[in-house]
């Protein structure tokens, strides 16, 4: 998926609580469904970026691929599927968090505060829905790399520039109806943490250089996110 074609991140959450309740159904069980949606997703990024994009319904055939591998695990011996035994093979385990660790232990001062200048101004462009200041903190060169750990359908390749930057950012975390954002301290610096019913959605942290943001980094993998609810 494209930063033309990204999605807001509300319709990224129905679309997987929509694949959850469908493997919900069928086995009842919440480890397994989430199971059943890793490997959706899974199979969803084994097709080349043609074959994803002479779809013409993203949702829908997520929503056979799913019917399917349940059908597969009704018909498997196993009676308790764990990630070993999903059809398909292994389920990819969490990926590292795409943010770098925390570094700032080695900042003087000054490079200190003017991070958290920056920061608070992009996290304060994004709470408030203000994409032309958005635009203008980014750098000419900047990117965003979002993870969704194969339990959401994001953009698996970093976005350059900061006009795509830009689009990524505003179709995930602005003007999202039922989320909170809210300026914390994400990665022991600031960032933006959103929230939908009471849960985190995403969490987003920045890297800076001179005055303006140089890359945004946003954590979308619910199993990353649970610390934050």
């Amino acid at each position: 998926m494209t930063e033309a074609g990204a999605e807001s991140l509300a319709e990224m959450l129905d679309e997987r609580q929509h694949l959850l309740e469908i493997a919900l159904c069928m086995f009842g069980s919440d480890t397994t469904a989430d199971h059943v949606v890793q490997e959706t997703y899974r199979r969803w990024y084994a097709l080349d970026e043609e074959e994803r994009a002479d779809i013409a319904v993203p949702r829908a055939w997520l929503t056979r691929t799913a019917g399917s591998i349940c059908l597969e695990l009704l018909a498997d011996p196993n009676p308790n599927p764990d990630p070993d035994h999903v059809p398909g093979g292994r389920v990819p385990r969490a990926q590292p968090a795409p943010y770098p660790a925390s570094h700032r232990a080695g900042y003087g001062p000054e490079m200190l505060a003017r991070h958290e200048r920056v920061a608070r101004r992009f996290a304060a462009a994004c709470q408030a829905g203000d994409t032309e200041t958005l635009r203008e903190v980014l750098a000419a060169d900047a990117i965003v790399v979002s993870d969704g750990g194969g339990k959401v359908r994001v953009a698996v390749r970093p976005t350059y520039g900061a006009d795509a930057v830009a689009r990524v950012v505003t179709a995930l975390l602005i003007d999202q109806p039922g989320t909170e954002p809210a300026i914390g301290s994400v990665n022991g610096g600031t960032g933006l943490v959103l929230r939908r019913a009471g849960k985190a959605v995403a969490v987003v942290s920045v890297s800076v250089a001179g005055a303006e943001v140089t890359a945004v980094w946003i954590i979308l993998n619910p199993d990353k996110l649970q610390r934050w609810h």
